[in-house]
């Protein structure tokens, strides 16, 4: 395989802009998350549950897939849930040897004060990001062709 081209000063200034875009919206979402109480993963696996595909089972191992976390590191996260009264665990309706995730009333009301604080923020800082993103995809078209 031929060695890749090296990208223009442009480019690196697109692709550290997308960066910094990213890595603020981040630092948000970890600020508020610890305003609320919890610790940044612990949202991503309320989010995780809460937003899965239709059909999907919330198990351990489908929400540490999604977290790309070891399933022993998914655990603990939903233990210290649990603890909490945020999330409960029950047996599927199919196979009892199976057990689901799910947020109880609790952790519904902290998920969705937590997404309503994003989706202000991406109503203000959504579009830099898109702008940031955008730049860096016009070039990779440009290479691809």
């Amino acid at each position: 395989m031929p060695a890749a081209k090296d990208l223009t000063l442009e480019e690196y200034r697109n692709l550290a802009e997308l960066r910094r875009q990213i890595r603020r919206f981040l630092h948000f979402s970890e600020s508020v998350a610890k305003e609320h109480g919890l610790e940044p993963q612990q949202h991503q696996l309320l989010l995780a549950v809460q937003g899965l595909p239709e059909g999907v089972r919330p198990t351990i191992r489908e929400i540490a897939g999604r977290l790309f976390l070891q399933h022993h590191s998914t655990v603990e996260l939903a233990n210290r849930l649990e603890s909490t009264g945020a999330i409960a665990r029950e047996s599927s309706p199919e196979d009892k040897r199976e057990v689901w995730i799910r947020l109880t009333p609790r952790g519904r009301t902290l998920l969705h004060r937590l997404a309503v604080a994003h989706r202000t923020e991406m109503e203000k800082s959504g579009p830099e990001l898109a702008r940031a993103l955008q730049s860096v995809l016009r070039h990779a078209r440009r290479h691809a062709a």
